[in-house]
């Protein structure tokens, strides 16, 4: 009986101390090992089955997965003195799982206090309007300096995106205005380029018409044709005086001369 006991403790022992030895990584996953307190310079293990000395070794699970990880909103004031406030979004993975253990208590908050820190110092250093039409080139100096930084920590920072920059309703209605202003600005700009333009055509036509006289008349005729395909009841149409000059010489010419005022007087004397 003492024996069947015994084997029984004994079992159940091996199976405590397997199941402390025994650890199966995920392909995205990798461990650091380490051996009564000291890290182990193999290197990280994994992905697969992984053997560990119960109550020797320790081991930290290290994901190589890419993190995103939401910057909270900054409140900046940039270079001309405009107060606003941004948020953004970092991508980031572990490239040395060892360093990431070993050279920084917690990777994830380290990377997420830099990261506050270089964009409000970034930012800051910037203009309302090279926030809001350079943002590429902000994104990519916001990049170099936080992956220049977590570098010695094993993390590689692949991209940041800064994703919304919140303006005082002032500033709002400011910009609203400035841009109406544009947009009328350059509706007259353009409107009187069009006048221009006309302007010179009709000139263009007019010393074309002043040296053919009969595309005037051409262009007349087309004209009447134009009105007379409209239903219209009535058609009112200018007559050029040039075409009733050959009906009004004949009768200016049969009108008798008036005589002058002599020779009623002398008629009559007589």
């Amino acid at each position: 009986m003492f024996y069947n006991v015994l084997s029984m403790v004994l079992v159940f022992f091996a199976i405590i101390v397997l199941a402390g030895a025994i650890r199966i990584l995920r392909e995205y996953e990798r461990g650091v090992i380490f051996r009564l307190g000291r890290v182990l310079d193999k290197g990280a293990k994994g992905p697969g089955l992984v053997i560990l000395i119960p109550f020797i070794d320790k081991m930290v699970r290290i994901s190589l997965r890419i993190v995103v990880m939401d910057v909270p909103p900054q409140d900046v004031i940039t270079r001309d003195n405009v107060s606003i406030k941004v948020n953004a979004v970092i991508y980031f993975r572990v490239i040395d799982p060892q360093r990431a253990v070993v050279e920084v208590e917690n990777y994830l908050t380290a990377t997420s206090q830099f990261s506050q820190t270089t964009l409000r110092s970034v930012l800051g250093q910037s203009e309302l309007d090279d926030l809001l039409s350079q943002r590429d080139k902000i994104n990519l100096h916001l990049q170099q300096i936080i992956d220049l930084k977590t570098e010695p920590w094993g993390i590689k920072v692949t991209a940041v995106e800064v994703k919304q920059i919140d303006l005082p309703q002032e500033m709002q209605r400011a910009m609203a205005k400035q841009a109406e202003a544009e947009r009328e600005r350059r509706s007259k700009v353009i409107s009187a380029e069009g006048e221009y333009q006309a302007s010179q055509r009709l000139s263009d036509a007019a010393k074309i018409l002043s040296e053919q006289p009969s595309a005037l008349t051409l262009r007349y005729l087309q004209t009447l044709r134009e009105i007379a395909t409209e239903n219209n009841s009535t058609t009112i149409f200018p007559v050029p005086i040039d075409l009733l000059k050959p009906f009004m010489q004949p009768a200016v010419e049969i009108q008798p001369k008036e005589n002058p005022p002599g020779d009623a007087a002398e008629k009559k004397e007589l």
